[in-house]
């Protein structure tokens, strides 16, 4: 039997999460941006079972199912014309992601997120009854635990803690904000100690800004759960892209969202720092969000390697900090093969004129 979330991270295990699948869907021809959702897990599951699959070579210990935006209300608003439910697709996933689970150390995750039934009324019982209609498939599909990700606003995540709560399983919040706290105002702080006071066993934060700032997030989400006296694992899964124009609505509001981020993707280095940086802050669930391809996670594998006690598969042919430069035929790529030299290197971006920040549109 493979060990729950919960017995990991009791044990004080480094638990690696997956990357993201929007974007990366979206950059190969699978999701329509914008809309986000998730209809890929039914109409093109070879396309979401490759990316479940290279994040498990990678070294993620979690596949989570591929069910952002999965519920009927947003994907009427999204204008479905397919026809496909929203329990449909949340089976798929499911499934799909059992199937890649079950070929490592991994434990499938099922996922809900923030509804359009809660900007749209607030009403309570509304919102709860799309969270209840997901989980009857989660519990059906019997994922090993839940998570809760991508809220706004505390008020709705906590809804949604209540609801998957009753299932028994264990379950996980991140909220998309930033070290300011939520849309509304909640700082961190209060975030964290509303979520576990909800009945979330592990919190933190995940997608809109970079990993050194949703670090910082967790850090400011841990200090408040320490004040109020109560106990959870933290977690954090940022973007994988640079956001130092750090604001409510993070990337969304930079003018590149979403067609030229690529100028803005972390390095492998990047990720390694912010893996030793989350290791640092107390965090054991690591993993990332939009942006994340595979090779990020490797990298955050790699970092963690000595904690873990092993490297993940994708690691047979990559040499750590690039060792394998040391046979190349070029003597100043040869210099290379060096942790110092990538540490730290500034990247540049190769475009003539390009701003080092941004001004963001919000």
């Amino acid at each position: 039997m493979k060990k729950g979330i919960l017995e990991r991270l009791d044990a004080g295990e480094v638990v690696i999460g997956d990357g993201g699948y929007v974007i990366a869907l979206e950059r190969r021809g699978y999701v329509k941006a914008g809309h986000w959702t998730p209809e890929a897990a039914v109409e093109h599951p070879d396309a979401v079972r490759q990316i479940h699959r290279e994040f498990l070579r990678a070294g993620a210990n979690i596949i989570q199912t591929f069910t952002f935006y999965s519920s009927d209300d947003k994907l009427e608003l999204s204008g479905n014309v397919t026809n496909i439910t929203g329990q449909q697709i949340n089976a798929a996933a499911c499934d799909i992601a059992r199937e890649v689970a079950n070929e490592g150390n991994a434990l499938v995750a099922g996922g809900v997120s923030q509804t359009p039934a809660y900007s749209g009324s607030s009403s309570e019982k509304e919102v709860k009854a799309v969270f209840k209609k997901q989980l009857d498939v989660f519990i059906k599909k019997d994922v090993d635990f839940l998570i809760v990700e991508y809220f706004e606003h505390v008020a709705e995540a906590e809804w949604a803690v209540q609801v998957l709560k009753t299932s028994g399983k264990p379950v996980a919040a991140t909220l998309c904000i930033s070290p300011e706290g939520d849309i509304d105002g909640v700082t961190p702080g209060d975030c964290a100690v509303r979520l576990v006071k909800a009945g979330a066993q592990i919190v933190g934060v995940n997608c809109h800004l970079d990993p050194l700032i949703c670090v910082r997030t967790v850090k400011l989400m841990k200090n408040g759960l320490e004040a109020a006296k109560l106990k959870a694992h933290l977690m954090v899964q940022p973007l994988g892209f640079h956001t130092p124009e750090c604001n409510h609505t993070g990337y969304l509001s930079l003018p590149e969202f979403p067609f030229a981020l690529e100028t803005r993707a972390m390095t492998r280095w990047d990720m390694q720092k912010y893996a030793r940086e989350a290791y640092k802050a107390g965090i054991r669930y690591i993993g990332g969000c939009c942006g994340f391809e595979p090779y990020h996670i490797r990298a955050v594998a790699e970092e963690l390697a000595p904690e873990r006690g092993f490297l993940p598969p994708a690691s047979e042919k990559h040499d750590l900090w690039g060792k394998g430069l040391e046979m190349h035929t070029k003597p100043w790529v040869r210099a290379r093969a060096r942790q110092e030299y990538w540490e730290n290197l500034l990247p540049a971006s190769g475009r003539p004129k390009c701003p080092s920040m941004a001004t963001p549109d919000a």
